[in-house]
């Protein structure tokens, strides 16, 4: 007769200690965002051009007060429109005056940074090069106004520059500093002679948060990362946490935790994306401390 495996009980998670990393969750401007888009009045209905945070409870929740979600300003129909965390194009604004919508700005303070450093940049003839996403809303925001511009993430994309006298170097807010600094350094190699000027547009909750993130990830055997499926800062949150644990998990929430990733685990570490709500991450750990005390059921 063949034993299946659930013909012997298992192995019970055992109780396990819970490390927070020092900074995680939602950051100020993030908060900002959410706040201001909040205390518009339900009449007449407010339309945010994008997703406000790529959080889909925030998303919900924002939805669920008549607030609606467009991608392409022509499908706006509401009187007022507001323009993301992640901000965008001076062409884009101007586009939004120029159909006579009340525009409300939550662009991040941190991220009208990076827009000034960048036209600072070309005004002095340097050539752009932004560190990011190319896809990525931010990046598309910092780079709509520009004649000319490379967008790179990886050394691989770096090495396929072509050669210019000055190169302006930039980031998208909530890129890994390392990443970034790697790249830097690559570029002043490969093109000795030429000028390299590279501001630090990277924020400093994002440099928090993967600090943090590092040094509490050197000290677990699992880590849990809490944040959206489509939020940038929280997937780089888990890739840095991988570097240094090699049982990292991302979810969304509660529900996405499993038993089975926390078996023989004495320390279990904790952080959170920055656009993650407080309730959300309060949830997880919850959910977490329950889990020590309970045995999986087999499936």
């Amino acid at each position: 007769m063949i034993q299946s495996e659930c013909d012997s009980p298992p192995a019970p998670v055992r109780a396990f200690r819970i490390l927070r990393a020092a900074h995680w969750g939602m950051c100020f401007g993030v908060r900002d965002a959410i706040a201001l888009a909040r205390a518009q009045p339900p009449s007449p209905p407010l339309t945010i051009l994008g997703d406000l945070v790529h959080n889909q409870t925030v998303l919900a929740s924002l939805r669920a007060r008549g607030i609606r979600m467009e991608n392409r300003l022509e499908r706006v129909a509401t009187p007022s429109v507001m323009i993301t965390a992640h901000g965008a194009s001076e062409k884009t604004l101007q586009a939004v005056k120029e159909r006579g919508l009340r525009l409300l700005e939550a662009t991040c303070p941190l991220v009208h940074y990076a827009h000034h450093a960048v036209k600072s940049l070309v005004r002095e003839h340097f050539h752009p090069v932004i560190i990011g996403q190319r896809d990525h809303v931010e990046v598309r925001g910092l780079t709509g106004d520009l004649a000319e511009f490379d967008v790179v993430l990886t050394e691989q994309d770096a090495l396929q520059l072509a050669a210019r006298p000055r190169f302006g170097v930039a980031a998208q807010t909530t890129q890994p500093i390392d990443r970034v600094r790697q790249i830097v350094g690559l570029m002043r190699r490969r093109f000795p002679l030429s000028e390299i000027r590279f501001v630090d547009t990277v924020c400093q909750p994002t440099k928090q948060r993967q600090a943090a993130a590092i040094e509490m990830a050197r000290q677990a055997h699992v880590v849990i990362v809490v944040g959206g499926a489509h939020s940038n800062n929280t997937r780089e949150l888990a890739a840095t946490c991988r570097r240094f644990c090699p049982r990292v998990h991302q979810v969304e929430d509660a529900g996405g935790l499993r038993a089975e990733w926390l078996r023989d685990a004495e320390t279990v570490g904790l952080t959170a994306g920055t656009s993650t709500p407080d309730e959300v991450i309060e949830e997880v750990e919850l959910r977490l401390r329950a889990l020590a005390e309970e045995s999986p059921l087999c499936q």
